[in-house]
């Protein structure tokens, strides 16, 4: 057992999970709260995993309602020109996912049929269409905000949700290939946008400790794709761009990013000419909310009974 710190000043045991033994994961199958599609990070959530997302989601607006945010949902989908110009590509290639599709005829058709039945590969029919999976909540609102013009003096700021999608499959129960992300996106001055993401620091903190969750905020960055990419991390880090608030979900030495809150600087007003009022390049900053890494650290560490979670737990989503 590894033990660690509740916000309360409790000790919380959390099981090692030994060779041979049922891991976090095999347990949230073996209560059907996660349901195996033969995909290592992809799964089905049962009614009573869906139960504290959508309580989650619903305590995240309340956090935010006095703002008066503009709600958007996007589908899981944005546009691949928009997707290109935005530079998910330079920094995370290998995350990226696209959409294909058969644009032939009756003879591709008749290929793919014969590839079928021969247990061969079948997709060399298939062509890339004009839509990409969405990488993060945030990405398809900038060119949106960019068709409107110069930001009011007061600037933007939007709340979003959508599923995202990264090619990482792994059977940490934390790390899934499609997964939602709840986030609220502000645009305006380099004082707003710091001024925002200060005070989501603060409420993301009380929030995770009223569900009793232990936590740690720390200095991050983002898994930048290939020797660039670590000095792109190295740079992020040192400008103290992004923060991430930390929960033993998998492991102590190890906790789970279920939080996290950026700085883009101007990276995305200059893509996609975001202006201020007065005309200067927008800055940007969000603070997202991995819905499902929060339920996962809520039944690890309160148990996956959820009848049996502690009464002011259970206030804080359910009442």
């Amino acid at each position: 057992m590894e033990s660690i710190s509740s916000p309360a000043g409790d000790v919380v045991l959390l099981e090692d999970e030994p060779a041979g033994g049922l891991t976090f994961l095999d347990r949230l199958f073996d209560r059907g709260l996660l349901v195996r599609t033969g995909v290592d990070g992809l799964y089905g959530r049962s009614g009573g995993f869906e139960s504290v997302v959508d309580a989650l989601d619903r305590m995240i607006t309340r956090l935010g309602a006095a703002e008066g945010a503009e709600v958007l949902r996007f589908p899981p989908a944005m546009s691949r020109p928009a997707f290109e110009r935005s530079g998910y590509l330079k920094g995370f290639p290998n995350l990226a996912g696209t959409v294909h599709s058969f644009c032939g005829d009756a003879r591709g058709h008749a290929e793919i049929l014969a590839c079928l039945e021969a247990g061969t590969d079948w997709t060399g029919q298939q062509e890339a269409t004009d839509v990409v999976l969405t990488p993060a909540a945030c990405y398809p609102v900038y060119p949106v905000a960019a068709t409107r013009g110069a930001l009011p003096t007061e600037g933007r700021l939007f709340d979003l949700q959508s599923y995202c999608f990264r090619r990482e499959p792994s059977l940490e129960p934390t790390r899934m290939q499609l997964f939602r992300m709840r986030e609220y996106v502000r645009m305006g001055s380099p004082e707003q946008v710091l001024a925002f993401r200060e005070t989501w620091l603060e409420r993301g903190t009380a929030m995770m400790r009223a569900l009793g969750l232990p936590l740690a905020i720390d200095a991050a960055n983002d898994p930048f794709f290939g020797r660039a990419g670590r000095m792109l991390a190295n740079n992020q880090r040192a400008q103290g761009l992004k923060f991430e608030l930390n929960v033993p979900v998998n492991s102590v030495d190890k906790p789970t990013a279920c939080l996290s809150f950026n700085y883009h600087q101007d990276h995305f007003g200059s893509t996609w000419e975001l202006r201020q009022a007065d005309g200067a390049v927008a800055h940007t900053a969000c603070v997202g909310f991995g819905l499902e890494r929060i339920t996962l650290a809520l039944l690890r560490h309160h148990g996956l009974d959820l009848a049996a979670w502690p009464e002011a737990v259970r206030a804080e989503l359910w009442d």
